[in-house]
């Protein structure tokens, strides 16, 4: 922290706006890890004042709240210590999160809106802002496509580790004869960029095209050609924005969107050709499930790449989804 006051307080460095951005960044991370160091202390402490006046007093009637304050502080310092975890560059950004239905028609576009919920119910746990960018229903029910953005400390660091195909497993409410079925979606996350990266796209590389708004409804929606759809020809990689309120809106949306996807696309390369070199192989591919969610004939969510499981399946889509990100991001 003093290094980077120092570098504050350096006559000249406000004239290099980049690096003085990135210098005020870092300054608040540290302040936000020592300040919830400091209160998890505080709490450590306490726990110790307590464990003493129940000695001194042989109070038995303590040990049910010294319980409780245990367990709490468990759980926080896990969650400190998994912060500590996502020192890579981009860890600290915000999250874009698209989500696609697989084969399976109706049963997988379900499943793609069951994942939505759980990441929307996830984000809420942690205090993140949660907002549909992008959204295309299914033909008869749930969602064929949603993007959405989780804005938050970290947002991107703990969301990296649900990237890849979630299956689902069960009896399926939309066949009649109750058969089990399984379902696959994807999700895909990459970081936000922030003002500071700078990608620059010609504009003879991309195709920009306007189309009517198809989303889930609300105030933000409307009946205008004003949803953008960005495709940029050279790697073929297509964005797409509804949600906001003018074409203009839209378009910045989607570009920095297509900036955030190239940035991913660079960081992919680069971690593939460091794996070449350990000759390790890629992890995530479609029909190469990281998690399955069975719901019948029993229930468990395990994740294959850790072998973390649960058999409360409800809690899981309810948001509860720590231990599987914390489990994968531990083994990192």
């Amino acid at each position: 922290m003093k290094q980077i006051d120092d570098e504050l307080c350096r006559p000249n460095i406000w004239s290099d706006l980049a690096k003085s951005q990135e210098l005020t960044k870092q300054k608040k991370q540290l302040e936000i890890k020592i300040s919830n160091f400091e209160s998890l202390f505080a709490q450590y402490e306490d726990i110790m004042i307590l464990i003493e006046l129940a000695n001194d007093e042989n109070d038995s009637s303590l040990l049910s709240q010294l319980n409780t304050e245990k367990n709490n502080f468990i759980a926080k310092f896990n969650s400190f210590r998994i912060s500590t975890l996502l020192n890579e560059k981009y860890d600290s950004n915000d999250a874009i999160v698209s989500l696609h239905a697989g084969a399976g028609g109706t049963e997988s576009c379900d499943w793609v809106n069951m994942l939505l919920r759980m990441y929307n119910k996830w984000a809420d746990k942690h205090n993140f802002s949660f907002s549909i960018i992008d959204y295309l229903p299914g033909e008869d029910a749930g969602v064929k496509s949603v993007t959405f953005e989780v804005k938050g400390e970290n947002a991107y660091g703990y969301l990296k580790s649900e990237r890849g195909v979630h299956r689902l497993i069960r009896i399926s409410p939309f066949d009649s004869s109750g058969r089990r079925h399984t379902s696959f979606a994807s999700c895909d996350v990459i970081p936000k960029i922030n003002d500071d990266v700078q990608i620059k796209i010609p504009d003879d590389e991309v195709r920009i095209d306007t189309y009517r708004s198809s989303g889930a409804g609300g105030q933000h929606v409307n009946t205008t050609d004003s949803a953008i759809r960005i495709t940029h020809i050279p790697t073929g990689i297509v964005v797409q924005c509804q949600n906001e309120r003018s074409q203009r809106q839209n378009r910045e949306v989607a570009m920095d969107m297509l900036k955030s996807k190239l940035l991913a696309l660079k960081i992919d390369e680069q971690k593939e050709k460091m794996e070449g070199i350990r000759g390790q192989q890629k992890e995530i591919a479609w029909g190469s499930q990281i998690r399955t969610y069975v719901f019948h004939p029993y229930n468990m969510v395990k994740d294959h790449r850790t072998n973390a499981e649960t058999g409360n399946i409800q809690a899981v889509m309810d948001g509860d989804i720590d231990i599987f990100i914390n489990e994968y991001l531990s083994r990192k």
